[in-house]
């Protein structure tokens, strides 16, 4: 059985996705782009900006969830330009002082509303 995840604190899903999905213990979190929960608008932030922005949507929805950054066992991070890796990397390590979880990060050619910045994790109790 699998529950719908929604919180009002993150961006609404932009397509037919839902935010999360658990099942058995175990969270997906649907890719986040740095769209600003209260307008509904793209961020034109600094990557660091954005990269804040994703990961502070991203806890919105682990507590929504009951889980914290803590379970997350794995990240995929997706960069229009992996030029920005180093600058994503110093804010996305903030979030993972200690046991950071297993992670992909990929350059793309291209991100839903031109975003900079993708991210997707799954975790797990």
């Amino acid at each position: 059985m699998k529950t719908i995840i929604h919180s009002d604190n993150a961006p609404k899903a932009i397509g037919p996705y839902s935010q999360a999905v658990e099942t058995n213990g175990m969270l997906f979190v649907s890719g986040q782009i740095p769209i600003d929960p209260k307008t509904g608008e793209l961020s034109t932030g600094t990557i660091s900006e954005q990269t804040k922005l994703v990961m502070s949507n991203i806890g919105e929805i682990l507590k929504t969830a009951g889980y914290s950054y803590e379970n997350i066992v794995k990240t995929t991070c997706l960069l229009a330009d992996i030029n920005d890796f180093q600058e994503m990397n110093k804010v996305y390590s903030e979030f993972f002082p200690t046991n950071p979880p297993a992670r992909s990060a990929f350059a793309v050619k291209d991100l839903p509303k031109g975003a900079r910045l993708e991210i997707e994790v799954i975790a797990s109790k």
